[in-house]
């Protein structure tokens, strides 16, 4: 008698062991919906190619063919090629680019009747926010292996660390969960497809011009400096310039990146699960 009391005990809703446990799994099934919707169109991460492959391939090579076009990092202390450090930033950008949008996936559910079956299911709101955080994360892994062929490709130096390699696997997962939590927290506020395709091309080229993506922190007028170092994005390119180059270095390090971008992340999943019940009204 005494073992299923305890066995009820640990089952009871007011287990916080439990309740973490379920969050997860809620989660990771929400997670798993989203990411099944792959199957239905996987031509979409073809498509996702192009863009990259544009800026690396076209943009990468003409500039740094550019006389005194070296990009240096570190304040100065090390010159690498042009290819080397916008390869890193193009990564970044594609996640941004996959993630920006993602919200307007929330409007089409709404206009289609599926939010309000997750409203009325048990599933705490912020599981639902970061379960679409998460299937944003692994639509961003295509990009990696994007970007690391292309950059195979054009000689930039990779380095081939097995760790590298998963740090810049979680630096893709948790910057596209960023973005794509910002997005649904726009999708949520705006309502319509029309304004949010409007705002989300209002934003997405101030948060890529904005960031140290294609130059450096250090070529930036003193305003535009501030304005990057408050943009998540360059956090992202910087933690992706140390792990993705060989003998790659960090402006601001990969605990403060890993910081920053795990905090707004964060902030936003919460915001996101606030905002969430209120995109149907």
């Amino acid at each position: 008698m005494k073992h299923r009391a305890c066995d009820a005990t640990l089952v009871g809703s007011g287990n916080p062991l439990v309740a973490v446990i379920n969050f997860i799994r809620k989660t990771l099934v929400i997670a798993e919906l989203e990411v099944r919707k792959l199957k239905h169109d996987p031509t979409e991460l073809i498509s996702r190619a192009v863009q990259p492959a544009l800026w690396l391939l076209v943009f990468g090579e003409v500039f740094g063919n550019i006389r005194g076009n070296a990009a240096t990092l570190s304040g100065g202390s090390r010159i690498i090629d042009y290819k080397d450090f916008i390869a890193p930033g193009i990564l970044a950008q594609s996640v941004l680019f996959i993630a920006i949008f993602y919200g307007i996936a929330i409007i089409w559910e709404r206009d289609l009747g599926i939010i309000h079956k997750f409203l009325v299911s048990p599933t705490p709101r912020t599981a639902i926010v970061l379960g679409k955080a998460l299937s944003a994360g692994v639509r961003a892994l295509s990009q990696v292996v994007i970007i690391y062929l292309l950059a195979l490709l054009i000689g930039v130096h990779i380095c081939w660390n097995p760790l590298a390699i998963l740090g810049v696997i979680a630096v893709a997962l948790l910057g596209a969960a960023l973005f794509s939590t910002f997005s649904l927290v726009i999708a949520c506020i705006v309502k319509t497809r029309e304004r949010f395709m409007g705002i989300g091309q209002i934003m997405t080229m101030p948060l890529f011009f904005a960031s140290n993506a294609i130059y450096p922190i250090a070529l930036m007028p003193r305003w535009l400096q501030i304005v990057a170092r408050a943009n998540p994005l360059t956090y992202q390119v910087d933690a992706l310039r140390r792990l993705m180059l060989v003998g790659g270095t960090s402006n601001f390090g990969l605990v403060a990146d890993f910081a920053v971008l795990l905090a707004v992340t964060g902030v936003l999943i919460v915001l996101g699960g606030s905002l969430y019940p209120k995109v149907v009204i």
